[in-house]
């Protein structure tokens, strides 16, 4: 049998995405942290290593969202003597900004829900 758990100690764990109408993903957590990602290093190859993906998908992944959404997500330059470079657009740095708040208000209510949720679980003991 297994052991009692400490209710104090369960923790909620949720993912949020943007789908179509027909159910294909649009934007999720994950991709919102390859955003962030991007820009915080600066590159899109810098952010895929910090995250342990390829570029090969994640540039699929990124240009299938621009394709979607109608507007681009990344402005990019080809190496050189400097390397190439990677930075959000001024549209994928709105979005990355809206996606955080949005997150953040969510997270909070979710949370509240959820210790909510907590509480009548202890009561039932």
């Amino acid at each position: 049998m297994a052991e009692n758990i400490d209710l104090n100690e369960i923790k909620l764990q949720h993912k949020m995405w943007l789908e179509t109408a027909d159910g294909e993903g649009i934007l999720g957590d994950g991709k919102w942290q390859i955003l962030r990602a991007v820009d915080q290093e600066g590159s899109l190859t810098a952010a895929c290593q910090k995250l342990g993906l390829t570029y090969r998908r994640t540039w699929g992944d990124l240009k299938k969202i621009e394709e979607q959404l109608g507007f681009p997500l990344l402005n990019k330059s080809r190496g050189g003597k400097e390397g190439g470079m990677s930075e959000l657009s001024p549209q994928g740095q709105a979005l990355v900004t809206a996606f955080d708040k949005f997150h953040k208000k969510v997270d909070a209510t979710v949370n509240e829900a959820f210790e909510t949720f907590r509480k009548s679980l202890l009561d039932l003991k």
